[in-house]
């Protein structure tokens, strides 16, 4: 099974926001981040484990992913995915994000659970660290879907 830890940050909502996701299997490990200049947390919170998913390089992979977001983690195990998909997202946010991940989602066969963060998990804590760090860098990239308006 590949290990996906996942963590989002925003320094201000919005503000500058940044993921962190590390993979793990077996003995390898991978860490991804990315800032930006404007955009949300909880779109930060997605991206990280959208990457982790685009990043695997087989397909039907088993996949655990922890996430310290109810908004994420809820949104998969609870079905409002699924009825927010049936309703084509009226009234929801962050729809460019969920039909990306969605796409990358239905590749795999992937298990989400919560995790409290800042609750010294250390994979954890690593994520949060850099997504922090990736928010507060010098080289923020434009969270196209959030700037656009048409998804925040």
């Amino acid at each position: 099974m590949i290990t996906i830890y996942t963590d989002g940050s925003s320094r201000g909502n919005p503000g500058p926001g940044g993921y962190g996701t590390v993979m793990k299997y077996k003995e390898h490990r991978k860490e991804m981040s990315e800032g930006f200049r404007k955009t949300t947390n909880n779109r930060m919170e997605l991206l990280a484990v959208i990457i982790g998913l685009e990043a695997l390089k087989v397909q039907q992979a088993n996949v655990m992913v922890y996430s310290d977001s109810k908004y994420v983690v809820d949104a998969v195990e609870k079905g409002w995915l699924a009825n927010w998909l049936k309703k084509d997202f009226k009234g929801k946010k962050n729809k460019d994000l969920w039909l990306r991940f969605h796409d990358i989602y239905q590749k795999h066969k992937v298990k989400f659970t919560w995790v409290k963060g800042h609750a010294g998990i250390p994979e954890n804590e690593r994520c949060d660290q850099l997504a922090v760090d990736a928010a507060e860098g010098s080289n923020l990239l434009v969270d196209e879907g959030f700037e656009s308006g048409l998804y925040s």
